[in-house]
């Protein structure tokens, strides 16, 4: 385990920003904290500052701090122990929040599926498969077992990732059945039972699974208003963790997209805790509103610190299961012997097809952008009209909508959606037990009839459901 993980009073006081003008004052501030665990910018298990500390630095008095800590103790969101300080916490009732829904559920016929986040191949698909097929007999001839993938191929990858500004070798590149894959053998490679990893909360459930199937220790981030770089470096040095896990481009769930100053902190922040970074890339060509992608986290590094992982299921077809990492010439070996016994190579077929669709990059993302664009706005413009009172920041680009509901209910409108027609995954699957409830992640992927269809089951099915809300505090405060 690492050290005991805190906030400092300043950090605190910078998360919770401007107190609403409720009185009595200690109900706003513990409403605040409240929300900040709710929505997994404060994690489970961190040390809360001393109120002396809090009450200075928010400029109000102890008094204040400790009646709002005993109403947080009171409700459940704060344990604390004499002489050791106050941790933040759940409610019993609501550790397990959401575990009954699963992503495999069958879904009825007529069912909209806003569950997965995924494209139909592009227009030039069929052109690309035979090509490719018209290419595979110089291949035939030989095994077929390239472990680290074609090099026809991880030329194609590495030229890409030099277009965007980061100059790469092809023996820098090891192709992977797809981008869980690559996750999945980095994590073999540099996690072992014990190890302290950070994850960002939201997060890519499967990310989340390889970690606890192999024994991790998971430190939090709170990503839902964006990445606060500050708290992301004291986190790391806090728990010690040597592997954090980001996904800085068009993050899944949130749709939030790292700026450049942003992602050389967080390179900064790894190289001072002595770690590695992951950082997950598989929606960094898909900008909506910006024709170029952002530079890749891996050009604010020299060292071979950050490891990146591509893949080839969101720009061009999920159905291709062809994924990548960028790391050094060692570790690229090093890879190549861990996953022979899972699979020993990629698909011959399937990396041709992939290797003529990145000849035909720029084709593919200007069809992706119209059809995102055209589909996120009949999305943003349906929960504007049906469901006002919902939250969300409108993505920059990604294929997802992350939105906030007034009250801690996703699971509960994910099983009232589904009677409705319409199936929808909610927050607490990208993060800890408990936390995000008050989370819908939309994508929108499906073209603009189908999403205002979507809204307007979901409004529905909202209007409707029976939600118990334990008390009035426990609303969520409105949208500004």
């Amino acid at each position: 385990m690492g050290e005991v993980r805190y906030v400092g009073g300043v950090q605190l006081a910078r998360l919770l920003g401007p107190l609403p003008s409720e009185r009595p004052v200690y109900r706003a501030l513990g409403r605040g904290i409240r929300t900040l665990i709710q929505d997994g910018r404060l994690p489970l298990g961190v040390r809360l500052p001393a109120e002396r500390d809090l009450a200075g630095a928010l400029g109000m008095s102890r008094t204040t701090v400790t009646s709002a800590y005993d109403d947080l103790r009171a409700d459940g969101f704060v344990s604390s122990r004499q002489g050791a300080g106050s941790w933040t916490a759940l409610p019993a009732a609501n550790m397990y929040a959401g575990a009954a829904f699963t992503a495999t559920k069958r879904d009825e016929q007529g069912t909209i599926d806003l569950g997965c986040a995924s494209h139909p191949a592009p227009s030039i698909f069929a052109g690309a498969v035979e090509a490719a097929v018209q290419e595979l007999p110089r291949y035939t001839c030989g095994p077929g077992y390239e472990p680290v993938g074609l090099m026809r191929l991880r030329e194609a990858i590495a030229q890409r990732y030099a277009q965007r500004g980061l100059p790469t070798r092809p023996e820098e590149i090891v192709v992977t059945s797809g981008g869980q894959q690559a996750w999945n053998l980095l994590v073999h490679a540099l996690v072992s039972p014990g190890d302290p990893v950070m994850v960002e909360r939201p997060t890519y459930p499967h990310a989340l699974t390889a970690l606890r199937n192999r024994g991790a220790v998971l430190a939090t981030v709170g990503v839902s208003e964006g990445w606060d770089t500050e708290l992301l470096a004291d986190g790391m040095r806090q728990a010690g963790v040597r592997l954090a896990y980001l996904i800085p481009d068009f993050q899944n769930p949130t749709g939030h997209l790292m700026g450049a100053a942003d992602r050389a902190a967080v390179v900064e922040a790894s190289r001072a805790a002595k770690g590695q970074l992951v950082v997950d890339e598989t929606f960094a060509e898909l900008s909506i509103d910006a024709a170029e992608p952002m530079p890749p986290t891996a050009s604010f590094d020299g060292g071979g610190r950050v490891i990146s992982i591509g893949s080839a299921s969101k720009v061009f077809w999920g159905g291709l299961r062809i994924g990548w990492i960028r790391t050094t010439i060692p570790m690229a070996q090093r890879l190549a012997v861990l996953r022979e016994p899972m699979d020993i190579a990629p698909p011959v077929l399937e990396q041709l097809i992939t290797a003529e669709l990145f000849c035909r990059i720029e084709e593919v993302r200007a069809e992706r952008r119209i059809q995102l664009r055209e589909s996120r706005d009949a999305l943003v413009d349906a929960l504007r009209t049906r469901l006002p009172e919902w939250c969300f920041t409108v993505p920059q680009g990604g294929m997802c909508l992350w939105a906030r509901l007034p009250v801690p209910v996703a699971s509960c409108l994910s099983e009232t959606a589904l009677r409705h027609g319409v199936r929808v995954v909610p927050g607490p699957l990208f993060g800890a037990e408990g936390v995000l409830e008050d989370y819908l992640r939309i994508p929108y992927v499906l073209p603009p009839d189908q999403m205002r269809a979507a809204v307007d089951r979901l409004a529905d099915a909202y209007a409707g459901a029976e939600v118990e809300v334990t008390a009035p505090e426990q609303a969520m405060p409105a949208c500004v």
